[in-house]
């Protein structure tokens, strides 16, 4: 079977430990790489790393700031993504928070969970201190200041896997539902018991529908 290069994004204050599981267990139809958005101040900075270092063609997969990242990736370059993938990522820009402030209390949310099992809180918060203050802050400020999506969503003709959690405080059913609904074809997925960092609160699951996205015409 050829495997195909897949790009994994992470989420704010996450780093490559939010897709272990997945970068391990799809070797056998992927060939997956971690993408920095650690270095950039915009969404479109952080497309551009991931382009400069992605293969011609490949599908990419993102967790909430991955998400837009995603998106914004597609847009740049439509002719090199064959398949997107969005965890915890909404349609609009709508009801947004407006300040660094106010959005960290929401970012930092995930990281601090109190429904968060001690298997997944403690890998949490130990990204958020690698990943760091300085780092947070810049993609805190990419964020807020992200572009409008909707031409990069109605340009999306690849195929596509919306999925969100169900406890997720950062992205709501609601919220991935619209995003799905708006790209023909896509396939939604609720994840059940399940908060804003779905590859590691439920590593198996969202490997398994990476990996049904993966082999789908």
């Amino acid at each position: 079977m050829t495997r195909t290069p897949l790009m994994l994004l992470p989420a704010m204050g996450c780093d490559g430990q939010l897709w272990a599981r997945q970068i391990m267990d799809l070797g056998d139809v992927a060939e997956p790489e971690f993408g920095d958005l650690s270095q950039d101040e915009t969404i479109a900075a952080m497309a551009s790393r991931v382009l400069a270092d992605a293969p011609p063609r490949f599908a990419v997969a993102g967790v909430s700031l991955g998400g837009y990242v995603a998106l914004e990736v597609l847009r740049q370059a439509p002719e090199r993504v064959v398949r997107i993938a969005m965890f915890g990522t909404r349609a609009s820009m709508e009801a947004r928070t407006r300040s660094v402030a106010d959005q960290g209390l929401i970012a930092t949310a995930p990281h601090a969970d109190p429904q968060l099992s001690a298997i997944v809180s403690g890998p949490a918060l130990a990204m958020a201190e690698r990943v760091g203050k300085v780092v947070f802050a810049r993609q805190q400020r990419a964020l807020l200041a992200r572009p409008n999506i909707a031409e990069a969503i109605a340009a999306i003709r690849v195929p596509t896997l919306v999925a969100v959690g169900d406890r997720d405080k950062i992205c709501s059913f609601a919220d991935a539902r619209d995003l799905a609904q708006q790209i023909p074809g896509a396939r939604f997925y609720l994840l059940k018991s399940c908060g804003h960092l779905s590859p590691m609160e439920r590593a198996g699951e969202v490997t398994n529908l990476l990996r049904e996205w993966l082999v789908s015409s």
